[in-house]
């Protein structure tokens, strides 16, 4: 089974519960060899930046993205958050190697919109890297830093770099693990099962904004490319990993209709 998990940077930001994490992982590598790791670290981002008095500014959940900020990108997702990632997993017994999406052009990009600077949208993605390097008995931990043929850079949102990733994978389950209990309806409330009508009506009723809305766009685009399941769950719920994979009702999942 294909398996690729998308991690939100609030479970990396902490040595602790980078570590649980990375014990989860590692032990899910070892039950399932296919198994990819996509993260996020907008968390980090925003507070180096805020360190080097760098205003964060956001349209629709996307960080507007200068040419400071896209340095910014590649030493904290790329650098940092990436690298403290793989030296967990590898303390976890996962043989662990970091890599971006520009990485044998394995996410390739092109601009979004004008208004978000650097910001970019995986159009294709190459997924012989990912093969060559499960056939090599290693873990891929990719980070949401994308790039082109022609040498460009781009900040890409994680959720859509995981999206790009396991549709090229062609993961049979896409977990996104959050900082949320799930996808929750107009009374707080978390909804088990959601469609992708439902999902639409969550956005166009303004009851899911922001990253949540990000979420929920890359999830459908998940299905509609083929991806067998998608769930979002919290991911620092106790083994919620194995949960998950075992068929426990954890979080909001995704269907057809």
């Amino acid at each position: 089974m294909k398996i690729l998990i998308k991690l939100g940077g609030t479970l990396l930001d902490d040595e602790t519960t980078r570590q649980r994490m990375a014990s989860q992982l590692a032990e899910t590598r070892q039950a399932n060899p296919q198994t990819v790791v996509v993260h996020g670290g907008g968390k980090q981002m925003t507070r180096f930046l805020t360190e080097r008095n760098v205003e964060s500014r956001f349209v629709e959940g996307l960080r507007v993205t200068t040419p400071e900020v896209l340095d910014a990108v590649l030493k904290v997702f790329a650098g940092s958050v990436n690298h403290q990632l793989v030296a967990s997993l590898v303390a976890a017994g996962a043989p662990a190697v970091g890599i971006t999406g520009i990485d044998a052009c394995l996410a390739e990009a092109e601009q979004l919109r004008p208004d978000l600077g650097f910001v970019g949208k995986p159009v294709r993605s190459n997924p012989a890297l990912l093969e060559t390097l499960i056939g090599g008995g290693f873990l891929p931990v990719v980070a949401c830093v994308a790039g082109d043929r022609q040498g460009r850079i781009y900040n890409v949102n994680a959720d859509q770099m995981a999206v790009s990733c396991a549709s090229g994978f062609e993961a049979d389950r896409l977990l996104f693990l959050t900082d949320v209990d799930g996808v929750k309806d107009s009374g707080g409330q978390v909804i088990p099962v959601l469609t992708l009508a439902q999902s639409r009506l969550l956005i166009e009723d303004g009851i899911a904004t922001g990253g949540m809305q990000a979420k929920l766009n890359a999830a459908a685009e998940a299905l509609l490319g083929g991806v067998g399941e998608v769930v979002i769950a919290p991911g620092a719920a106790p083994s919620i990993v194995a949960r998950l994979l075992a068929g426990e009702a954890a979080g909001t999942r995704f269907v057809r209709g």
